[in-house]
């Protein structure tokens, strides 16, 4: 199993889709850059999220709070006294990153380590904006921030991470409802990002084991090549932080409900999602080794609305002016029409000879490639060959797109 961790780290590397930080120095632990192929595959499951999560849902509403808050914050939220973990004997070791805003009184604030306390200091916000009924969700994806001890596990234990989460609020009697209908949706979206569901289980959390705030925790853990480890996680925060917002901050944080005028705290499902976790997982469960055509190959299984490249178009070789023109028109015409395709990127490759080109995109995970041949400068038609089976099928250029779309759906 760590052989493959090692394959997938030197695949990341080789074909541009994470680079240790900052490398030309000897590199930053517990930071990961993503290149060019990995920026988009993030972009893509960070959209695919949204839209599963946020979009979809009526009654949930995006947001996107600032990294840097307060010292009062954090005293509010327990973070000051309950964030740390065991560092040499006898000693405690606060994981958040703490600076100073100001010049001439500086005052202590901390970059977050989660993204959670952005959603709960704006809960009144939304509800005077946007007046939501119960139950209602504030969303965001963004960055956070711990000082690990001892980061390691390539993507899995970093310093900064992309969290995607939301805060769904609903009435004390009915959180047990809730939890369970995320729960549900959790699997759904494992199962629509790709991540392999049979090396995906749930993990009831002890008491003694959940954090400060929550009264029921399940961890969906993945079966990493390093062991069984977190992947994400399903908790219930019950009013844990809006009383204590509402406490330290002396602004009323109730909900008023429009039938019966009661006013309340809610309570509070809190479903988070680990992006670095979730390429990596994707990553896992999308690296296959075959034969094909009497050759060894391996590729990446990307379901498409994630792929980083979701088809590449070739000229059948480099030399000919006539067929580069063509392929590079078809190229042109197909990267216009489908610009505003949600997760649809178009690549071009005349690198190599054709086999090269199959291989090296079927390596980073391309769906399809459209090879732009003599035949087509007769009939305009072109070959489009799928990536898992290698079958080569022609289609006219002039129905690519819609083509393409029906695929994406």
């Amino acid at each position: 199993m760590e052989n493959q961790m090692e394959k997938i780290v030197s695949l990341a590397k080789r074909r541009g889709f994470v680079f240790p930080g900052s490398e030309i120095y000897g590199g930053f632990a517990g930071t990961y850059d993503y290149g060019p192929l990995g920026a988009e595959l993030a972009h893509n499951i960070k959209e695919l999220w949204w839209n599963h999560f946020v979009r979809n849902h009526e009654e949930m509403f995006g947001l996107a709070s600032s990294i840097l808050m307060p010292e009062a914050v954090w005293k509010a939220s327990g973070h000051l006294e309950g964030f740390a973990d065991p560092f040499g004997e006898g000693q405690r070791f606060n994981l958040m990153f703490k600076t100073e805003v100001g010049a001439t009184k500086p005052e202590n604030a901390y970059l977050r380590p989660e993204i959670a306390q952005g959603m709960f200091t704006n809960f009144k916000n939304v509800l005077n904006t946007m007046c939501p009924e119960l139950p209602f969700g504030i969303a965001q994806i963004g960055k956070a921030f711990r000082n690990e001890i001892a980061p390691r596990d390539f993507l899995f234990r970093v310093r900064e991470f992309d969290l995607m989460e939301f805060e769904y609020f609903v009435k004390e009697s009915e959180w047990e409802k809730y939890f369970e209908k995320w729960r549900k949706e959790m699997w759904a979206w494992i199962e629509r990002v790709g991540i392999d569901k049979e090396k995906v289980n749930e993990l009831e959390v002890p008491k003694e084991d959940r954090a400060h705030y929550s009264k029921r925790t399940i961890d969906f853990e993945f079966e990493y090549p390093f062991g069984k480890k977190e992947l994400y996680g399903l908790a219930y925060r019950a009013d844990f932080d809006l009383s204590n917002h509402m406490k330290h901050s002396g602004v009323d944080l109730r909900y008023t409900d429009p039938a019966s005028g009661e006013k309340f705290i809610p309570h509070v499902i809190e479903p988070t999602f680990g992006l670095g976790r979730t390429v990596l997982a994707v990553l896992l469960s999308a690296y296959r080794e075959d034969e094909l055509g009497g050759e060894k190959r391996v590729y990446l299984a990307f379901k498409p609305q994630i792929a980083p490249v979701t088809a590449a178009v070739f000229p059948l070789v480099k030399n000919k002016p006539d067929l580069i023109a063509k392929a590079r028109e078809i190229y042109q015409n197909l990267k216009r029409s489908m610009l505003y395709v949600s997760s649809f990127t178009i690549a071009w490759d005349d690198n190599g000879n054709i086999g090269k080109r199959y291989r090296r995109q079927d390596e980073i995970g391309t769906p399809w490639c459209v090879t732009i041949d003599y035949q087509t400068l007769g009939d305009d038609t072109v070959t489009i060959r799928d990536r898992d089976t290698g079958k080569q099928e022609r289609h006219p250029v002039a129905e690519l797109d819609k083509y393409f779309k029906e695929m994406l759906k």
